[in-house]
């Protein structure tokens, strides 16, 4: 058919291209739309006269979609997909369009045959999207619910289409089911809602556990009832509380048959079940989201007055807002629960986290969430901190170790959390940030005793002075070159340092890693089989473990891979044949997401200004658990690229250092400077000689007996302050006396 539907040269005769229409039309099947005739004129580069597109129907959009679909023209049927999604029916009048048109079913397999294909992919998606849209709007109009609770005490068939509307509404139905089960209408009716009720399930458990706190204990018996059928462990923390609480023995024997019947014990804690829930709400279990892939889930309360009281909330916060309500509820019954309290913050922090960017978004605490971390003290704070290296989580690290170095003391910030020390465990954190951050946090406290993990201290503030903003990228494409060399390029042009090719995966450049100051990036191009073994084997490698990694996938890859990482916040999946802008902005959202973006200029800049800070304290300190030796060879190499007043901070950490190679690198600094610099880093060698001794070069002495010979007053003392601390002997002194003589020399001659 296709072959029939070919492009006409333009300059065929107009003979000719009626003659490519009749074939077309008379082999095309007798049900083919009017518009689509005239689409084929089209297509046969014909001057045919045709309706315009904004003549077509949403009828005759619909039909040709579907038509061009089955004869596999994908590149018409995606321009009438289009020009239907664009005719401004609302979600809900499209549904009826598809379902009075008679080609419900066409229409679903002209879907599910359009997803298969590149040209008309995106189109079948969002018309599918636009269908189930309107068909959950129309089921969930409580004038609809109303409708149907109706219909279920009318016949069989009325009954059963009514249940199968009121299961599609879902929870949103519950307010009106509930109110019909506890009501006085007829036994039958009251019955089938319960049956409804049943049958929806988990979608069920959320508002009737909040429905737990109405009054009456004949309604309570009647929600318990229909928990225990439904069996859905979610709902326990809410029984076990009315078990323990009620004085009613019949509320008392119903709750206990449904906690025996959803499986739970009736010694169980209930302060306990709302923290294990908070934990399942925090970890975004899939069995606690009642909406997958939709914009906004459901928050439930219980009100006398109004009964059950629904909010949408974004389904981004969702599961935080679900935890902070659950954990509340739980510190409620236990007040000292630690673990408890932390999940609470934690949980605080992520909602705050998550909300950035969304709009309306509800304040569900009084106070912002680093209020309460620091309250609660640097214990509290280092159990956040555990979690949020646990799960990966750079931007809740990154907020523990703020209230932890905000609060803590010497034995806190290297103290155990439980039986973990988790700042120390941050200084190998996969995220620069984040050891920044730590190694920071233990520096400004001055710690007296040695621990496990001291040694890493040093060297990575001296680390953020040079190299706080590079950005390092691993690239796995196999043994296609071509592929490593493209994608190479793209991160080179974004600022990243790529590593060599790894053929056989990243056990070919554990050295290059090593080496590194941290993998900011990991990018995988090559089939869903091996890219799985590729992530597979970088979370076993503990400095690749949570590295924000890309997965380059073919279109038929893709999807089984986005399904397969979907809950992971440290991967991205998208298709291979993106261009540099959509790489680019992939990199963008992926590094934003799991590490906070990229460490920019002006963020460099300060962390290593308050890493140079964290060394002269320690410097000054003579710290021997943290000693600033272990910085020289970097900021040797540093000073050498500074200038200015950071030149003059670095020189002032090394001139602590007892090494000949840290007092000559400070006199050479000095001798590259001019002005004020020059003199601010002649009086750091100066300190240096003072402390250590002379240990400079005797070039450079040299240097130092000219500069203190020159006719610039201010550089001639300085240069001297630096002789005088030397201790050089008096030959070397005596010409500046002379005016230049030798020693034996007469004066005067």
């Amino acid at each position: 058919m296709a072959s029939d539907t070919q492009t006409v040269s333009g300059t065929r005769s107009r003979g000719a291209a009626l003659a490519a229409l009749a074939i077309a039309l008379a082999s095309a099947p007798l049900s083919a739309p009017i518009g689509g005739a005239a689409l084929l004129a089209s297509s046969a580069g014909t001057a045919l006269a045709q309706p315009a597109e904004d003549e077509r129907t949403p009828d005759e959009l619909l039909a040709n979609f579907i038509h061009f679909i089955k004869i596999a023209r994908f590149d018409v049927a995606a321009s009438e997909g289009a020009a239907l999604l664009d005719s401004g029916l609302s979600d809900e009048e499209f549904v009826d369009l598809v379902d009075n048109s008679g080609e419900l079913e066409r229409f679903r397999d002209a879907v599910a045959q359009g997803l298969r294909v590149d040209a008309v992919r995106d189109i079948a998606a969002r018309l599918e999207a636009q269908y189930r849209s309107g068909r959950l709007k129309r089921a969930r109009n409580p004038e609809q619910i109303a409708e149907n609770i109706e219909l279920l005490g009318g016949n069989v068939g009325q009954s059963l289409f009514a249940r199968s509307r009121l299961v599609a509404a879902g929870e949103y139905a519950v307010p009106q089911l509930l109110d019909t089960l506890i009501g006085g209408g007829p036994a039958a009716q009251r019955a089938r809602v319960q049956q409804v009720l049943i049958e929806l399930g988990r979608q069920s458990v959320a508002p009737l556990s909040e429905a737990l706190a109405i009054d009456s204990p004949a309604a309570k018996e009647r929600i318990l009832d229909v928990l225990a059928a439904i069996r859905y462990p979610a709902a326990l923390p809410a029984i076990a509380k009315v078990y323990r609480e009620t004085g009613s023995p019949a509320v008392r024997a119903a709750a206990a048959r449904a906690i025996d019947a959803i499986g739970g014990t009736l010694d169980e804690s209930p302060a306990d079940l709302y923290g294990a829930l908070a934990e399942g709400y925090y970890a975004h279990r899939e069995e606690l989201t009642s909406f997958p892939g939709e914009a906004f889930q459901l928050v439930w309360d219980f009100q006398k007055d109004q009964g059950l009281v629904m909010q949408a909330v974004a389904s981004g916060i969702y599961h935080e807002t679900m935890a902070l309500r659950m954990a509340e509820r739980s510190l409620r019954l236990d007040p000292s629960s630690e673990k408890v309290l932390a999940l609470w913050i934690a949980a605080a922090f992520r909602r705050e986290i998550e909300s950035e960017g969304l709009e309306y978004v509800e304040e569900v605490t009084p106070r912002e969430a680093m209020y309460f971390a620091v309250a609660a003290g640097p214990q509290t704070a280092q159990r956040v901190l555990a979690r949020g290296l646990d799960t990966r989580d750079t931007p809740l690290a990154l907020r523990a170790i703020e209230a932890i170095e905000s609060t803590a003391g010497v034995d806190s910030l290297t103290g155990v959390a439980g039986d973990r020390r988790p700042l120390v465990e941050a200084l190998s954190f996969h995220s620069r940030r984040v050891q920044i951050d730590a190694a920071l946090a233990i520096a400004s406290a001055q710690p007296e005793s040695e621990f496990e993990g001291a040694e890493r201290v040093v060297p990575i503030l001296a680390s953020a002075i040079r190299n706080a903003g590079d950005r390092y990228a691993i690239v796995l494409t196999g043994t296609d070159r071509e592929e490593y060399d493209r994608v190479r390029d793209l991160l080179v042009a974004d600022g990243y340092t790529v590593l060599p090719p790894a053929e056989n995966g990243i056990k070919d450049i554990a050295g290059p890693i090593t080496e590194a100051p941290g993998i900011d990036l990991i990018v995988a191009s090559m089939d869903a089989e091996r890219a799985v073994t590729a992530h597979d084997e970088a979370r076993v490698e503990p400095r690749l473990s949570a590295a924000p990694m890309l997965i380059l996938a073919s279109s038929s890859d893709a999807s089984d891979l986005q399904r397969r990482f979907d809950r992971d916040q440290t991967v991205m999946v998208r298709r291979n044949r993106i261009d540099s802008g959509q790489f680019a902005n992939a990199v963008d959202a992926l590094v934003g997401r799991a590490l906070g973006g990229p460490i920019d200029e002006a963020e460099a800049r300060l962390y290593g200004q308050l890493a140079l800070g964290a060394l002269r304290d320690l410097a000054v300190g003579r710290n021997t658990v943290l000693p600033v030796s272990d910085a020289a060879m970097s900021l040797i190499g540093a000073i050498e690229s500074a200038s200015g007043q950071t030149a003059v901070n670095i020189a002032e950490v090394l001139s602590f250092i007892d090494q000949p190679r840290a007092q000559a690198a400070v006199m050479d600094a000095a001798l590259d400077a001019t002005g004020d610099v020059r003199l601010d880093l002649l009086d750091r060698v100066a300190a240096s000689a003072r402390r250590f001794g002379n240990m400079l070069e005797p070039r450079q002495v040299t240097r130092v007996l000219e500069l203190a010979d020159s006719s610039d007053d201010d550089l001639a003392v300085s240069a001297a302050t630096v002789a005088g601390a030397l201790a050089l002997p008096n030959q070397d002194l005596v010409p500046l006396i002379t005016g230049g003589e030798a020693p034996g020399e007469t004066a005067g001659r």
